[in-house]
């Protein structure tokens, strides 16, 4: 076939292109203006739809009987709680941190404020309960999955939008719990030097309103708990330098309204500084209010029985008061966080 006659069927081709786009303009212009053309098309569509679903229905819908249970509807899967020392909490799925190899840069876990810094972070089941016991001595109970989901950099919602908590109570401890029982105990101890270990049964309740966890004298404040089960170590230390190791056994279990028992005996301006529990393979480690830091094993604190003057753990003279003390393990990470709002992250070793 010659280019010629090549290029004249390509040109008729065109040409009835646009004739029949034409045509289509002229039909849409007539449906548009034909109300009862737009009626007959629809009636053709529904017609279409009715001849190809109108078959019998294959569910059946009935009434519910009984009562439904919105946790039932909720489910079951493990999620991070993240609370920041100025009282923003927040969930997030645990697939949101990706694992790393180690030594990388990490990810922004949430966005906090200059001086603001996460203090708990867990890693618990959606139908969990979470503990959270304020500085008044109350404790207050929900739920996981009633604490607002939030992204990876959000810093979350104030705890007193969660809590009925007052204007002058903030919470100190924050503890996952995934069954009360009577072989479990929660072991507290407050800025006075009283300790007290009860059963974790004696608190379940489902009171919005909160309890008393612990009966506080004047201007004493509850700062620290731990689950314990029954044979833990625990180590006491106070601002002025001094610190008790004794056994949990030492502590007799009593109910959820008493006061407690002396855990140390303070000088009248000293108070706690920090509780920890002996762990295998962890050591104690001290920092001072001016910034000093001092790692040591547990053994170096002989165990002795509560409620003594306790030894002396660190010269306050020389190095300043103690501000607290921590568990930790020789390849872990520490985060410090000074009054001004400067953080330091240094490694144990």
């Amino acid at each position: 076939m010659r280019l010629g006659q090549l290029s004249g069927l390509e040109r008729q081709k065109i040409e009835d292109e646009r004739k029949q786009i034409k045509e289509k303009i002229e039909d849409l212009k007539d449906i548009l203006a034909r109300e009862e053309r737009v009626k007959d098309i629809i009636k053709e569509e529904l017609n279409e739809i009715k001849n190809k679903f109108g078959d019998e229905r294959r569910t059946e819908i009935t009434a519910v009987s009984g009562e439904v249970d919105i946790e039932e509807l909720i489910p079951k899967e493990d999620c991070v709680v993240t609370l920041t020392r100025d009282g923003y909490i927040k969930r997030q799925s645990t697939d949101t941190y990706k694992i790393q190899n180690r030594g990388g840069k990490g990810i922004t876990g949430m966005k906090t404020k200059e001086e603001d810094v996460a203090t708990d972070m867990l890693i618990i089941n959606t139908h969990d309960y979470v503990m959270f016991f304020t500085n008044k001595g109350r404790v207050y109970r929900i739920k996981c999955y009633e604490i607002p989901e939030g992204s990876r950099i959000s810093k979350g919602m104030n705890i007193a939008n969660l809590l009925p908590i007052e204007q002058s109570e903030k919470v100190t401890s924050a503890i996952k719990i995934k069954e009360f029982n009577d072989d479990t105990y929660l072991t507290m101890v407050t800025k006075k030097g009283i300790i007290k270990r009860t059963k974790l049964s004696a608190y379940h309740t489902a009171r919005k309103g909160g309890l008393i966890a612990v009966e506080l004298d004047d201007s004493d404040e509850l700062v620290w708990v731990k689950l314990t089960n029954g044979t833990e170590k625990i180590i006491i230390a106070t601002k002025k330098g001094k610190s008790i190791r004794f056994k949990e056994e030492d502590v007799r279990v009593v109910g959820r309204t008493a006061r407690g028992v002396r855990a140390i005996r303070l000088k009248d301006s000293d108070v706690i500084v920090g509780m920890s529990l002996e762990k295998d393979g962890y050591k104690v480690l001290t920092v001072s209010e001016t910034g000093y830091g001092r790692v040591s094993d547990f053994e170096d604190y002989r165990l002795q029985t509560r409620g003594g003057k306790g030894v002396i753990n660190y010269h306050t003279e020389k190095y300043g008061d103690v501000a607290g003390i921590l568990t930790v393990k020789k390849d872990e990470d520490i985060i410090l966080i000074s009054d001004n709002g400067i953080i330091i992250r240094i490694a144990v070793e």
